[in-house]
């Protein structure tokens, strides 16, 4: 049995946490994570709290369940995070994780900083929705849970087109399969499909973006206003970044999104020279050689200028070493 079993076996009140505005890796495994251990132990609490997810995965399981509500200040038996590098990433229900008796995290960040009580981290996982199938029980993995932990794998890997994606990744999904899932469904409609506000958005961000570095990157940046313009939340920014790293001859894509007046959540992916989680974490964020991101102040000239100092120093020395 893997640690996370024995930790919540143990347990009769759960508390399960996520990173700030959750993606389908985040979401797919705090649901699974909470469908498989309701499944197992109908006699335990478990609650799941994140900020609002996209309704696009209200197919899920227990998605209605989930809460937003202001921290009470519970004290749980057992705190189980995912997908979350950092505990001030889990924002404003961190609390839960200091009050909690026990806790445990499981990850796959290569930036994780080890924060919990027990930590799973697997750097090379391509999901943490991968990472928490290897500990549970497949034989007691339900349709239900398959379904989740499907849906974040396909969202981390990028239909599994990333370089996040391993020999074992796709054994793990071929058994989530085997489940009887829908799996081409899920893609579609979770991954390729989007609505009219989405459509306009990723058009503005396409239409402004602008290319440097004699075109090895590229930058788009949304505004708070451009938001409010088009009545776009959150959710709507998904795949904007894939969109710019896919341009022809283009190694390194930034994506500012405005949270707060000249506060910028930076989204950063790379093809093949520039480790992107290293730039991320001098800005005290985090993620993955080819996918990372951080929070950083100052006009969008400002936090351009300073990201395109480390990614010259990258691409510099790429070019030196002759690679």
């Amino acid at each position: 049995m893997s640690r996370l079993l024995d930790m919540a076996q143990e347990a009769q009140t759960i508390v399960i946490l996520g990173h700030v505005r959750p993606d389908g890796d985040c979401i797919g495994s705090c649901l699974a994570a909470c469908s498989y251990l309701l499944e197992q132990y109908p006699e335990k609490t478990v609650d799941v709290y994140l900020e609002k997810p996209a309704e696009k995965f209200s197919y899920l399981s227990h998605f209605d369940t989930i809460r937003q509500d202001e921290p009470s200040g519970q004290m749980y038996d057992l705190c189980i995070c995912l997908d979350s590098g950092d505990k001030t990433r889990l924002g404003n229900f961190a609390g839960y994780l200091e009050q909690a008796k026990h806790s445990i995290c499981l990850d796959h960040h290569i930036t994780n900083r080890g924060y919990a009580e027990e930590n799973v981290v697997v750097a090379d996982a391509s999901s943490t929705c991968e990472v928490l199938f290897d500990s549970l029980d497949l034989e007691k993995i339900s349709y239900e849970v398959a379904m989740c932990l499907y849906t974040g794998m396909i969202h981390d890997t990028n239909v599994f087109k990333n370089n996040n994606t391993s020999p074992h990744t796709m054994e793990v999904a071929g058994k989530l399969i085997g489940k009887g899932i829908p799996f081409g469904k899920l893609i579609d409609q979770t991954f390729f499909r989007k609505t009219y506000v989405q459509n306009q958005i990723l058009g503005r961000a396409l239409l402004e973006s602008i290319s440097f570095m004699d075109g090895k990157c590229i930058f788009a940046a949304v505004r708070q206003k451009d938001m409010a313009f088009y009545g776009a939340d959150n959710s709507d920014l998904d795949g904007i970044v894939e969109q710019l790293r896919i341009t022809d001859g283009v190694e390194c894509a930034l994506f500012l999104h405005e949270t707060e007046n000249h506060v910028y959540k930076v989204s950063m992916r790379s093809n093949n020279q520039v480790d992107v989680s290293k730039v991320a974490a001098y800005f005290g964020g985090g993620g993955h050689v080819r996918a990372a991101g951080c929070t950083m102040n100052g006009s969008v000239h400002d936090v351009i200028n300073n990201l395109s100092i480390h990614i010259a120093e990258q691409l510099s020395a790429d070019s030196e070493s002759g690679a």
